[in-house]
């Protein structure tokens, strides 16, 4: 009986039926393109999978805790939780690919019909590393927010951890648009033939590995497909006078050391030193042998385990070869007596690769000679940590990216990291996805901003819990978290007493770009008119700056006079400046153009009235267009404060 370990667009599968599948790839993948995979649809399923995994009673944790590989923390699940939550991937959306919702053909610049969107590059395969339980799944996340399909490839020493997040991660999600998007296989690399036929059919190829691996995958890859390197980097730390004999540095720098065993790939291998004194190279290997030496020694860490022989040996002759060359004065070695840490300082700059579990070269690299002997490995260069001065730091940090590192951090944050970093110098969400691009006719499309709009409309995962009332909303906004509670409205109390309004920056951007496109929808042309913004501002009042927020997106003309009680003053300002088109509330427009008929008549350039708030009635819009020849009268949108 066949074992089912891989899953194969929903279900579990054993090696017959998977090979039978791998035949027939291009075909499966074409259907799951044909269908749409709207972000939010991967961001409601990865935000439901986020609060299990972080969460040690809930039934998806302990399934899937099962699967860990021996010796792996449980609390993996919850790190990786934590990079599932909708914050973590929206924030990685907006700064990879511009917005939450890449894939919409919107125009990139709203003066002209030119549509622009991320596309998916169509079938994205994943060959991930051995024992790394994170990897693999977000890799496919990172596909699935890139609107790919994508058939993934783990070792055959790896437990099924990737394949039951994956199954439970398209359970969450009832469309089934995810599950047709997602492909696990588990097979030796010895099985070139399934490597073959996974890659054959792919648009990009995302690698994990040494050169070795590398190579071995690249022979797969068709001509024009992309292939996406996630490979081994070495990075090193930069210290200058002042901060290489700073206590607190030292103490720092052993942290980045310690932390992992050097396992990661932004762990320091090599201490630099600003200067060509080989005395001060031994003094501080020396000094710092010593804090090295007070750490505890690693325990109950995964990967932190013993070395394997192949490591241990590796340990052995790096230690010997260095210890020789002591008697040629190139090297001095300082070691724990049981091998469980060493220190080697040499006097040559080249960079040499550590054999890692606490193992650190001191090199002498003066800032002047730091492009020409790093830029040889640049292709292999990661993160740099630089201790010294802000003028050194700033000064420091452009050298090395000169010289080919692609991050740089303080010493002892070597191996921290932020939601939405770039890793290995590109985003990977860009690397998933193609740029395109329609023009469309001007005389046809002046007033569409979103040409998907007119194609199919948007289909969202349903709304969870009971419905709201006007409490209800105004509630949570006193016990707000500070990240979503960075912008404050306040209602006019037309309605009741003031209510208070809340939102984040990025949610308060979202619903500016969606007023921008309803009111292209309304006719506004952001090349020809020339507006005056004459919404009520001040006191907390949100109109005029919302519409500030607005013109500002769609790159119009605005005159930002705001409602005022001088209707004189803005009357002159409104034709001093030959202002064609008014935003404002419909009592405070009628007042004004009534105030200044006569001058207003004779400038006889107003155009267009967009409005907000209350109505115009039938017989008022009569007027303004007989009376003062203005031709177009929109709702410019409906807001309510109240309501959020």
């Amino acid at each position: 009986m066949s074992v089912h370990h891989h899953y194969w667009q929903g279900s579990f599968v054993g090696d017959e039926e998977a090979g039978r599948r791998l035949a027939e790839l291009p075909a499966a993948v074409e259907a799951a393109l044909a269908a749409e995979l709207e972000t939010e649809t991967v961001l409601a399923a990865c935000d439901a999978l986020s609060a299990a995994l972080c969460d040690a009673d809930h039934p998806v944790h302990g399934r899937l805790a099962a699967h860990l590989p021996e010796g792996e923390d449980p609390a993996v699940l919850a790190e990786l939780g934590t990079l599932l939550g909708r914050r973590e991937l929206t924030r990685k959306l907006r700064r990879e690919l511009g917005g939450t919702a890449p894939g919409r053909l919107n125009r990139a610049d709203p003066r002209e019909t030119v549509y622009e969107a991320w596309a998916p590059v169509g079938l994205v395969a994943h060959i991930a590393p051995g024992n790394a339980a994170t990897v693999a799944p977000l890799s496919i996340v990172e596909g699935l927010l890139a609107g790919n399909v994508n058939i993934l490839k783990t070792s055959s020493a790896d437990t099924l951890l990737t394949q039951h997040l994956m199954a439970e991660l398209a359970a969450l999600d009832p469309s089934g648009a995810l599950a047709a998007r997602i492909v696990v296989l588990r097979f030796p690399s010895s099985r070139q033939e399934w490597l073959r036929l996974m890659c054959a059919p792919a648009d990009a190829v995302a690698v994990w590995g040494g050169e070795g691996a590398v190579e071995g995958v690249a022979a797969h890859v068709p001509a024009g497909c992309r292939l996406v390197e996630w490979g081994h980097r070495i990075s090193f730390a930069y210290l200058t006078a002042d901060a290489w004999s700073d206590a607190v540095v030292l103490g720092a720098l052993a942290d980045d050391v310690c932390l992992h065993e050097q396992q990661a790939c932004s762990s320091p291998q090599v201490v630099y030193l600003d200067t060509e004194d080989e005395g001060e190279v031994f003094a501080f290997a020396e000094r710092f042998a010593a804090v090295l030496g007070a750490r505890p020694p690693a325990v109950g860490v995964a990967s932190a385990a013993e070395p394997d022989p192949a490591e241990a040996a590796e340990l052995t002759t790096t230690e010997l070869v260095a210890r020789l060359e002591e008697h040629l004065g190139l090297t001095r070695v300082f070691a724990a007596p049981d091998g469980s840490w060493r220190v080697m300082a040499d006097t040559r700059s080249p960079l040499t690769a550590s054999p890692l579990h606490r193992s650190v070269w001191v090199k002498p690299l003066p800032r002047k000679r730091m492009i020409a002997t790093l830029r040889p490995m640049r292709r292999y260069l990661q993160t740099a940590g630089i201790a010294g001065s802000p003028t050194d730091i700033a000064e420091l940090s452009r050298t090395a990216l000169a010289a080919g590192a692609t991050r740089v951090t303080p010493v002892g944050a070597m191996l921290e990291s932020y939601a939405g970093e770039p890793h290995d110098g590109v985003y990977a969400l860009q690397r998933y996805s193609r740029r395109v691009a329609v023009q469309a006719d001007p005389s046809l499309f002046a007033t569409t901003a979103c040409l998907d709009d007119l194609a199919r409309p948007v289909v969202l995962p349903p709304p969870e819990g009971p419905l709201l009332g006007k409490e209800d909303v105004q509630e949570p906004a006193r016990r707000l978290a500070r990240a979503d509670a960075e912008l404050y409205f306040r209602s006019g109390g037309s309605t009741g007493a003031p209510a208070l309004s809340v939102f984040s920056y990025d949610d308060y951007d979202s619903q500016m770009h969606a007023a921008a496109r309803g009111l292209l929808a309304a006719g506004y042309d952001p090349v020809g008119d020339r507006t005056a913004n004459l919404f009520y501002c001040g006191a907390m009042y949100g109109s005029f700056i919302s519409f500030f927020s607005v013109l500002e997106r769609l790159g119009g003309v605005q005159l930002p006079l705001s409602a005022g009680p001088d209707h004189r003053a803005t009357a002159q300002a409104l034709i001093d400046h030959g202002a064609d088109t008014l935003f404002g509330m419909p009592s405070y427009l009628w007042q004004l153009l009534h105030a200044e008929a006569d001058a207003l008549r004779a400038y006889g350039g107003l155009r267009k009235v967009f409005y907000g708030g209350e109505h115009f009635t039938a017989e008022q819009q009569r007027t303004l267009r007989d009376t003062f020849g203005i031709e177009v009268i929109r709702s410019i949108t409906y807001g309510s404060t109240d309501l959020g």
